[in-house]
């Protein structure tokens, strides 16, 4: 009876001995290896997130990190005159969870003061349309009808240079077509609808002057656009913004 009751006693307490777990200390690697793995991961994520798919609402909002360095990838939703349009910054694409998990506005959309990016295209200036109490200028309307048809509902690529004094992005733009991607200031300059920018300060042409300069030239050459009548009598965009100035 005794031995039964000592034989118990002794498996109780190597019971008793498997069921206390030892302490962890903070210092384990049981404990520092996944914190680690789990602050990492987070960090990672938030520099992922703050580098690559924060959205950029407006002009004033660009990281100076991102001008001449980053490009902003999003969708054109309205084009107000020939040379400049808003864009609403979609940051990553369909990776960034853009048309199934985020949502762009559509075109021409109410609502979007202070969400859109106003860019102004790079090194080119189109004939002007009609403002403050100014008539239009010849092509303005022709010019801003082949703007829209390039860009407006698509998603374009835009190089921030510099904010100008109007609060808009002087940008080069950049879309996929048929024939690969295209550059829009040199579009518009291919099909006659602008000239190189002329005003001695604030011009922006990311280091292609030379070829915005043989683009136009080609222009005139074929009659084309704006210079479907030749260039004797016309009044470059530059001319007429000072002519209306002075006056």
């Amino acid at each position: 009876m005794s031995k039964r009751l000592d034989s118990e006693k002794k498996g109780q307490k190597e019971q008793d001995a498997q069921s206390i777990q030892p302490e962890v200390s903070f210092l384990s690697s049981q404990v520092l290896i996944p914190t680690t793995i789990l602050c990492s991961t987070f960090g990672l994520g938030f520099y992922v997130y703050r580098s690559y798919l924060r959205r950029i609402p407006n002009s004033h909002k660009i990281p100076q990190s991102f001008f001449r360095k980053r490009s902003l990838y999003g969708f054109v939703t309205s084009v107000g005159d020939a040379d400049n349009f808003h864009f609403y910054h979609t940051p990553g694409g369909i990776i960034g969870g853009w048309g199934w998990l985020r949502h762009a506005p559509k075109v021409n959309s109410r609502g979007l003061k202070g969400q859109t990016i106003h860019v102004r295209l790079c090194g080119v200036d189109a004939p002007e349309a009609a403002h403050f109490g100014k008539p239009a200028q010849p092509y303005s309307a022709e010019a801003l009808d082949w703007l829209r048809g390039y860009v407006l509902g698509r998603h374009v690529r835009v190089m921030p240079l510099v904010n100008d004094q109007y609060g808009r992005t002087v940008g080069q733009a950049s879309l996929w077509k048929w024939n690969g991607r295209r550059n829009v200031s040199k579009e518009m300059l291919r099909q006659g609808w602008a000239v190189v920018y002329e005003a001695k300060q604030g011009a922006e042409f990311n280091g292609q002057e030379a070829a915005f300069r043989k683009l136009e030239q080609a222009s005139k050459n074929r009659k084309i656009g704006m210079f479907r009548k030749g260039t004797k009598s016309l009044v470059t965009p530059g001319e007429y913004k000072k002519k209306y100035s002075n006056s």
